[in-house]
């Protein structure tokens, strides 16, 4: 699940200021910002986006097809819209650096707008193959046209000086003030050094961290669109993807073309989405008049694929998202498939709390930081900090202790995040399950096999007893979703513990 609401406080970038004559930046708006100059409509979109992120917290993948649509963009233009925002937003960290050093100042000091047209500019210089002089000018016009001359004037003279050398001799430069060994592969990566570590952590676990490079080196490429077809209403069209049944490639265009021609049937949906939320349905053998609940719904792909699901086998799905606006994108979701599915919106911890023992299988897509979908979200990494699994784990613990009592003898919870950080996982099972007997873990690995379309490698956890699965987008083409299933037994909760 894409990081919730619930629970969290939003985290807003720290103001910048400052500003002098080496080169010159802010403090110069009062010369005026000069007759307007036209700016490339590719540019132009392509900055307001990142604008948007920089204040408002904005995500670029919800954002951008809007603004590319409402600039009326031709594909050629959209696509080099797309990418020079993603492409900045990915590497803002090594671009910072950079900037910093060409400016000789820390980058906070340098004005947000000013500094986003760097960025943008400082992508194109670097990693495209738009001419420097094209570049540079069109970021000093973008600059004149949006903050001032005096800022312009500024913008020109870094970006002057960044053209002066090779993205390989920037490179050498920038990674020869690094402190550690991390440092310089977060430089080169394009990570914070928080996530990288993560990340490690989490291949070593698996006996796996030889393939840390190749994971970064996968976040940091567009992934592709993948379509999902709800069963029951929609088939899959070819090329179809490797492991899910229901999932097939995006026959190239607008994708947005093909699910409303679809009437909702067809939706774009990460393949790891799609795995985890079919594995909760093959997990055992589904028995007519089963009751489903997704608890924490927002904004909903997994729960129109479970209520199809479930109207093939005449269960009864019921959906839950404490926020508003993200509930409404669950009933917009579930549109498309025949039938009632009851959205609530309440917080999933009282709602599961108020029907223990009702349901027979429960998806807990819970809240977390997003780190599996760095490909579809690159700011992500730039907002994130350790702070957010501290603040995110009580939660995911709540919401996944609520969920076992909401299940009936039998019942099974499938506990997923789009994470793969260790806190967030194996650790948040370790601990909900921790004395307990009444929950058995299945093996979430043999369910995932058992249904994919082809052979799927997913190596074991390295703590004794673990079934649990992870999910990689350098290994699997997918986000990097993790994947629990709990059982619950007819075995009496023996997690009381003496006061």
């Amino acid at each position: 699940m894409s990081p919730s609401e619930q629970g969290r406080s939003a985290r807003r970038p720290q103001g910048r200021s400052g500003g002098e004559a080496r080169p010159t930046n802010r403090g110069e708006r009062s010369g005026g910002r000069g007759p307007s100059r036209a700016v490339q409509p590719a540019r132009q979109v392509a900055y307001d986006v990142l604008r948007a992120v920089s204040d408002s917290d904005a995500y670029a993948n919800l954002i951008l097809p809007t603004a590319i649509a409402e600039a009326g963009l031709t594909p050629q233009d959209a696509a080099l819209a797309t990418e020079l925002t993603y492409g900045t937003l990915r590497r803002r960290g090594l671009y910072d650096a950079i900037i910093a050093a060409a400016a000789d100042r820390a980058t906070d000091s340098i004005d947000p707008a000013v500094l986003d047209a760097l960025r943008l500019a400082v992508h194109q210089l670097l990693a495209t193959r738009v001419a420097s002089h094209a570049a540079v000018n069109e970021s000093v016009n973008l600059v004149a046209t949006t903050v001032g001359r005096g800022a312009s004037s500024f913008t020109n003279a870094v970006l002057r000086r960044i053209a002066r050398e090779t993205p390989e001799q920037w490179q050498e430069r920038i990674e020869q003030d690094a402190r550690s060994d991390d440092e310089r592969l977060a430089l080169r990566s394009a990570h914070p050094v928080w996530i990288i570590r993560a990340l490690r952590r989490a291949l070593s676990a698996e006996g796996r961290v030889d393939e840390l490079e190749a994971l970064l080196e996968a976040d940091n490429v567009s992934p592709e669109v993948t379509l999902v077809a709800l069963p029951g209403l929609a088939e899959p069209v070819d090329p179809r993807r490797p492991y899910a049944a229901t999932a097939f490639a995006s026959p190239g265009g607008d994708p947005r073309r093909s699910v409303e021609a679809s009437g909702g049937t067809v939706r774009v949906q990460d393949e790891g989405s799609q795995l985890v939320a079919l594995a909760l349905a093959e997990a055992a053998p589904i028995r007519a008049g089963e009751r489903w609940l997704d608890l924490c719904a927002g904004p909903g792909g997994k729960t129109a694929l479970l209520a199809a699901i479930a109207r093939e086998h005449g269960a009864i799905l019921e959906a839950n998202e404490i926020v508003p606006t993200r509930a409404r994108l669950v009933r917009n979701a579930l549109r498309a498939v025949p039938g009632e599915v009851v959205v609530h919106e309440q917080d999933g911890r009282e709602l599961a709390a108020s029907r223990a023992g009702a349901f027979d299988r429960i998806l807990v897509d819970a809240p977390c930081t997003g780190l599996g979908a760095l490909r579809r979200r690159p700011e992500a990494r730039w907002r994130k900090s350790p702070a957010d699994v501290a603040e995110l784990v009580p939660l995911q613990v709540d919401l996944l202790t609520a969920a076992l009592e909401a299940l009936a003898p039998g019942g099974i919870v499938a506990y997923v995040t789009c994470s793969p950080h260790l806190a967030e996982t194996v650790g948040v099972v370790q601990e909900v399950l921790r004395d307990r007997a009444d929950i058995t873990e299945l093996d979430a690995r043999s369910v995932i096999a058992d249904l994919a379309r082809s052979p799927i490698d997913l190596a074991e956890d390295g703590r004794a007893g673990s079934g649990s699965a992870q999910l990689w987008p350098h290994r699997h083409g997918t986000d990097a979703m993790f994947l629990a299933l709990l059982q619950r037994t007819d075995a009496p909760n023996t997690a009381a513990k003496e006061d």
